[in-house]
């Protein structure tokens, strides 16, 4: 078994690669892994193992259809977790998310029917869904994307299923809620927050805090793209989420209790364009079909990720040098 991982130098991806190279998911224990990452500002090579028998690492972009068509025989299954992600960037310059997350899934998937790939999952969000005010989405749930970034993402799952439905490509797509964990970029909310606090730093909340988002543990997202990977179905859309909902004051009073801050740290700052106020997934299908079921508890995983930054500053401090902003 060969797996290429797009965008496996990521905070997602490579959690995803870190756990297959271990020996984590059943039935892949010996799986050969290709990454291939073009390593902007959120990929780090440091995320992943600098020597492993079963990895091989490429710098590339998943919009060069040539490496592509170097690159893809030979794999029996691509996870694609290659995207641009964060919605701040995507208000400020929209064209580089059109690119990577629309053509570049366009040309990957293209390469991958013309290399006789059997199997693609494609790594999405509940982002493209837009806001919901009670309840939860379900996979059939229309697609009303409010940023740049989820029309791009919403725009290349519409391609992932064109794919399907056109070609009879065997892809499924995955929606996650908010994920959480270590190695993610300090751009995003909960390690801005840990990293700024740490360091003594103001933190900026949008608004007044009452944006509500679920959040899951990265090692428990990984896990369900595994199980849809494995057993998922083609053509079909796979929640996976956390069931922790959350506002965004309750995640920062929190951090700043586990950091030892002062909530004088916390300054409020005007609300981001468009900015949705509650996401939520119904994550009941993937439960029912392939027995998902996140194991990290939220309290205890929250702590471990402070904990994480805390011992590991010569991993974050050099990225705090990027633009970072709260989501």
């Amino acid at each position: 078994m060969r797996i290429l991982v797009t965008g496996g130098a990521g905070f997602i991806g490579s959690a995803y690669v870190r756990t297959l190279l271990d020996g984590g998911y059943a039935g892949y224990e010996d799986a050969s892994v290709t990454v291939l990452d073009k390593l902007t500002y959120a990929g780090n090579r440091t995320n992943l193992p600098a020597h492993h028998d079963r990895l091989d690492f490429v710098q590339g972009d998943i919009c060069d259809a040539g490496l592509l068509r170097e690159l893809l025989p030979g794999h029996d299954a691509v996870v694609n977790f290659a995207a641009e992600s964060h919605v701040d960037r995507s208000i400020e310059d929209p064209s580089a998310f059109v690119r990577t997350n629309v053509l570049g899934t366009q040309t990957l998937l293209e390469g991958c029917l013309l290399s006789g790939v059997e199997r693609v999952v494609h790594i999405s969000t509940d982002e493209v869904y837009g806001s919901i005010e009670r309840g939860a989405w379900t996979e059939e749930w229309p697609l009303a994307p409010n940023s740049p970034y989820a029309a791009s993402k919403a725009s290349g799952d519409l391609i992932a299923r064109s794919y399907w439905r056109t070609h009879g490509l065997d892809v499924s797509i995955t929606r996650c809620s908010n994920n959480y964990g270590p190695h993610q970029h300090p751009e995003k909310l909960i390690p801005l927050f840990v990293t700024s606090l740490l360091s003594g730093a103001t933190v900026p909340l949008y608004g007044d805090g009452s944006n509500v988002r679920e959040w899951v543990h990265v090692q428990d997202h990984c896990a369900g793209i595994q199980l849809v990977l494995s057993g998922g179905r083609a053509g079909e859309v796979y929640h996976i989420g956390g069931g922790n909902e959350r506002t965004n004051r309750q995640i920062t009073d929190a951090l700043l209790e586990l950091c030892g801050a002062s909530g004088d740290l916390v300054r409020q700052v005007a609300d981001r364009k468009g900015h949705d106020l509650r996401y939520a997934l119904d994550d009941g299908k993937i439960r029912a079909e392939l027995g998902y079921a996140p194991a990290v508890d939220f309290e205890r995983g929250l702590a471990d990720v402070v904990a994480w930054y805390g011992d590991n500053p010569a991993w974050w401090k050099p990225l705090k040098e990027t633009r970072g902003a709260a989501v």
